[in-house]
């Protein structure tokens, strides 16, 4: 991976993020955080890793996937690239994950 694919992933996930939080119009998706950006060798896919405090993966994922034309033109027109990927959206397990292992430790604690 080049530094300018690390380059255009972090700024791709900055700009997905000020998106999200200021201009999407699902104001759902305010509740959403980016937490990883991916991007194929030959710049055809864009795997956004995200998640949210409360609420279902179901409704953030559907929101998201209805949002997936504006914030890809959106993300173009900002990052100034001829050639935008076509966005994947993944729930990221990891903060879930992390929790239920804190739980599971608070519970051996107890």
């Amino acid at each position: 991976m080049g530094i300018s694919l690390k380059r255009l992933e972090s700024n791709a996930l900055r700009e997905l993020s000020i998106l999200l939080r200021t201009d999407a119009k699902n104001k759902k998706l305010s509740n959403v955080t980016i937490t990883e950006v991916r991007i194929t060798n030959d710049l055809s896919f864009m795997t956004v890793y995200y998640t949210f405090y409360q609420g279902e993966v179901e409704n953030y994922q559907k929101a998201l996937e209805d949002s997936k034309g504006y914030l890809r033109s959106e993300l173009a027109r900002k990052l100034k690239a001829r050639k935008m990927p076509e966005l994947i959206f993944k729930y990221d397990e990891s903060l879930a994950y992390g929790n239920h292992i804190d739980d599971l430790l608070q519970s051996i604690k107890k």
